[in-house]
């Protein structure tokens, strides 16, 4: 005879002694509750809402600190945005004052008289034409900071561009404006491909921009070098050991913009560059593209997460690559106001460094276009007033060690702040999830 009949067989498929996942666990309050201990605030990871059903409340975004300086982030609030640079002005005078007592000059008196001849017309005109060329630099290294690229080569990529475009235009001569036209899209062409070569060897072999732009401003110096010969692209000028490109036709030249200004009642002396608007468009663009289209968000994500980027269906290498040649076409545009307009050759006299200037002045103006437009002033007004220190008794060189102590201070000062507010938002964050309440929009309620 058979045994007792036993229990029935379990299903496989239902869990022995696991509540179901509809129920909440009997030592856990319900998910309707806030937690009792919430875990602190991280930016990678989703957070749960708080009671009420409320949007859960954002959480600030980390960027390291070296991105973070690339990309010009700083802080949010517009009391932040308008004390942090403010302050970092302040400290960086009173460092200079302080380096300048050091040298056994009087500050005040050293500072009033690079004011009254920074203040002259005629300095004011070469102000805004260095003004012009360090714009037009920091823009170019600015689109490259965006996505944490550091184009070290925007020295050689407008050098070479400024080269060949001027022998280009100085071998034809064709009806304005078709004649200035082509040399400022030959530059542009140049700069761009020349940048490329950077871009893509870092998608394809893996090789830092940082290196391969350092390497690329040393062949571009010894292909101007070797090219810049009386008997290959360039002649050499009668009565001094000068070498040049052929001239530009006057068809060819871009006149001062003196005559419209003075049509708008500003009289200044000397030669204000004509393709000064240009370099403005320029900024315009670059601000539009950046902030307002879907390249310039693809541009950002690319630098801040190559895998979000390609989860979200961007090819982080292909940004790289357009976002290389973009600056190198930008750069391209560096040497566009001084050719078309004043010097109408490309000479050992050209100038050059302007890659370098480019890349402290974007980061003084926080890759923003009218923060790299007042920073570039502020560059070409002391390079401007630099040789009137000689007179007071104070070597000229101290001029760039001012420079790299407000480039230090602002962005130090920037980086600080910009912690300081994160920091202070994340509290705010975990306040809001241990609490369920929107503190925010409180504190809003009760100043209103």
């Amino acid at each position: 005879m058979s045994g007792p009949a036993g229990p029935p067989p379990e299903d496989p498929s239902t869990p022995k002694d696991e509540p179901s996942k509809d129920e909440p666990p009997k030592d856990e309050p319900p998910k309707d509750e806030a937690p009792t201990s919430p875990a602190p605030p991280d930016s990678g990871s989703k957070q749960a809402a708080p009671a009420g059903g409320a949007a859960p409340p954002k959480v600030p975004e980390t960027v390291p600190s070296w991105k973070a300086i690339l990309r010009g982030l700083g802080p949010r609030g517009l009391a932040l945005k308008i004390g942090a640079p403010v302050l970092a002005l302040l400290i960086s005078l009173a460092i200079t004052m302080i380096l300048l007592r050091v040298t056994g000059a009087d500050p005040v008196s050293s500072i009033q008289s690079m004011i009254d001849y920074g203040t002259t017309e005629n300095s004011i005109v070469d102000i805004i034409d260095r003004a012009t060329r360090y714009y037009l630099s920091a823009i170019a290294v600015a689109i490259g900071f965006r996505m944490a690229l550091l184009n070290i080569g925007v020295d050689g990529q407008y050098r070479l561009a400024a080269f060949l475009a001027a022998a280009l235009g100085g071998a034809l001569t064709l009806p304005a404006p078709l004649g200035q036209m082509l040399v400022i899209i030959a530059a542009m062409l140049i700069g761009g491909l020349w940048a490329a070569i950077a871009g893509v060897l870092k998608v394809t072999r893996g090789v830092s921009e940082v290196l391969s732009t350092i390497m690329l401003n040393a062949i571009a110096t010894g292909l101007i070098a070797y090219l810049l010969n009386d008997e290959r692209l360039a002649e050499v000028r009668p009565g001094s050991n000068n070498v040049a490109t052929p001239k530009i036709p006057v068809e060819g030249r871009v006149g001062p913009l003196n005559g419209f200004l003075s049509s708008i009642g500003i009289d200044l002396p000397g030669h204000v560059y004509g393709l000064l608007p240009l370099a403005i468009v320029v900024g315009v663009v670059f601000w539009i593209v950046i902030n307002h289209t879907r390249f310039g968000f693809d541009l950002k994500i690319s630098g801040l997460s190559p895998s979000a980027a390609q989860a979200s269906g961007v090819s982080a290498k292909r940004m790289v690559v357009v976002t290389m040649v973009a600056s190198g076409a930008v750069a391209g545009l560096i040497g566009m106001p001084e050719l078309l307009g004043a010097s109408y050759e490309y000479s050992l006299n050209f100038p050059a460094g302007l890659g370098f200037t480019g890349i402290t002045v974007a980061l003084l103006g926080r890759n923003h276009p009218v923060g790299i437009a007042l920073a570039a002033l502020l560059f070409a007004f002391l390079d401007q007033t630099s040789d009137v220190l000689q007179e007071v008794d104070v070597p000229k060189e101290i001029v760039g060690v001012m420079q790299g102590v407000v480039v230090l201070t602002v962005v130090i000062v920037y980086e600080l702040v910009r912690r300081w507010e994160i920091r202070l938002q994340q509290r705010t964050v975990a306040d809001e999830l241990a609490t369920g309440r929107d503190l925010a929009r409180e504190a809003a309620g009760r100043a209103s």
